[in-house]
C-alpha cells in the first residue's frame, strides 16, 4: 500500500489525540483544518477524509480513497454525486450511545415525572401539584432501530423493569436486553401496545414519515415519543396535533423536522414538549470526543496497514454494514 496519503483531518482534537492519529499512520502527510473552515482546496488536496465536511464540497472525486466521518449519521455522503463509487465510506457507530442513551433515558423520565411542567411553575412561583405521573418500571418501551445506541437505551430501560421491544430492519437473535424483536412489518401491531415510542433510527427514504399521522392515531393513548435519530422520521405536524389534542401525553425530541426548528413553530408552545437542538451526540460529553478519536484511530491504522475497516457503510441502504 502506498505510504504518502495526503490525509484531511477536521474532527477537533487535543495534542494525545494529535499524537494517537499520527502514529497510527507515520508516513502520511496530515493537514488540520476546522469543519467550518474547511474549504473546497482543503478537500481537492485531500486522498483521505478524517472527521466530516460540508458534503456540498464534495463532488464524486475519485482522487478521495476513504472518508471516515466522525458521526453516526452519513445521509450527506451516501448522496448520489458526493463520493466516487469506489470510495470507502466509514462512520463512528459506537461513539454516541453512552450520550444519547442516557439524553433518551433524562427526557423520558422528565417527561413522566412532569419535570417540565414543574419548572415551568418554579418559573412562575407556583407551589401546585400536577397530578399524576408515569414510571419506567412496568411500561412497555418500543425502541425502533436497535444499533449502538438504541441498544444502549434498551439496556437501561430493561435494569429498570420496561418490558422492551427492539425493532430492527432484519431479525436476528434476540439480544437478551430485550423482551421481543420486531421488523417494520409489524410495527403497527406492536405500535399499539407501546407506552413509549423511542426512535434512533437515521434518515433514509425507507424512514421518512415512519411515524405518520396515521402511525400516531394507531399508537396508545398518552404514550411518549422520544426521537434522537433524524426528525424526518416523525411526521411534525401530526405529532403536535397529537399533543395539542391529548392523544399524547409528551414529547422528548433532540431532533425536529424542519431543523433548526424556526422561532415561531407552535411546537416551542407546546407545554408537553421538551425539544433540545440537536446536542445530545456532540461532545459535551468527554467520553463521547475520546469514543470518536478510537475509532477514527483504529481504522486509520487499519487502512494504513492493508486490514479491513470497522464501521463501513452500505451507502445504498445508509447504514452501517452488519457486523460479521
Amino acid at each position: 500500500m502506498n505510504k504518502t496519503k495526503k490525509v484531511l483531518v477536521t474532527v477537533p482534537l487535543k495534542e494525545h489525540h494529535l499524537k494517537k492519529i499520527e502514529a497510527a499512520a507515520p508516513t502520511y502527510e496530515f493537514r488540520y483544518v476546522k469543519m467550518q473552515e474547511t474549504t473546497q482546496e482543503d478537500v481537492d488536496w485531500a486522498e483521505i477524509l478524517l472527521g466530516n465536511v460540508n458534503p456540498n464540497l464534495l463532488h464524486g472525486d475519485s482522487s478521495i480513497e476513504w472518508a471516515q466521518t466522525n458521526s453516526a449519521g452519513i445521509e450527506g455522503y451516501i448522496v448520489p454525486g458526493r463520493l466516487h463509487e469506489n470510495t470507502i465510506l466509514s462512520n463512528a457507530t459506537g461513539a454516541y450511545g453512552l450520550a444519547i442513551s442516557e439524553h433518551m433515558l433524562a427526557m423520558l423520565m422528565e417527561l413522566q415525572k412532569k419535570l417540565h411542567l414543574y419548572r415551568d411553575a418554579q418559573h412562575e412561583m407556583l407551589w401546585k401539584a400536577k397530578g399524576e405521573v408515569k414510571s419506567v418500571y412496568g411500561s412497555t418501551i418500543l425502541v425502533l432501530g436497535m444499533g449502538d445506541i438504541g441498544s444502549e437505551f434498551a439496556k437501561r430501560c430493561k435494569a429498570l423493569g420496561a418490558y422492551v421491544i427492539g425493532m430492527r430492519r432484519v431479525k436476528h437473535e434476540k439480544p437478551e436486553y430485550i423482551d421481543e424483536l420486531c421488523t417494520p412489518e409489524e410495527l403497527d401491531a406492536v405500535l399499539a401496545r407501546a407506552d413509549v415510542v423511542a426512535i434512533s433510527l437515521p434518515g433514509t427514504e425507507k424512514t421518512r414519515n415512519m411515524i405518520s399521522r396515521e402511525k400516531i392515531e394507531k399508537m396508545k393513548d398518552g404514550s411518549i415519543i422520544l426521537n434522537v435519530g433524524r426528525g424526518i422520521v416523525v411526521d411534525t405536524e401530526a405529532m403536535c396535533d397529537a399533543l395539542e389534542s391529548g392523544k399524547l401525553w409528551g414529547v422528548g425530541l433532540d431532533v425536529v423536522e424542519p431543523e433548526p426548528l424556526p422561532a415561531d413553530h407552535r411546537l416551542w408552545k407546546l407545554p408537553n414538549a421538551v425539544v433540545t437542538p440537536h446536542i445530545s451526540g456532540f461532545y459535551y460529553l468527554p467520553e463521547t470526543h475520546e469514543r470518536v478519536i478510537r475509532i477514527l484511530t483504529e481504522n486509520l491504522a487499519r487502512y494504513y496497514q492493508g486490514k479491513e475497516l470497522i464501521n463501513l457503510v452500505n451507502r445504498k441502504e445508509g447504514y452501517r454494514e452488519s457486523v460479521k
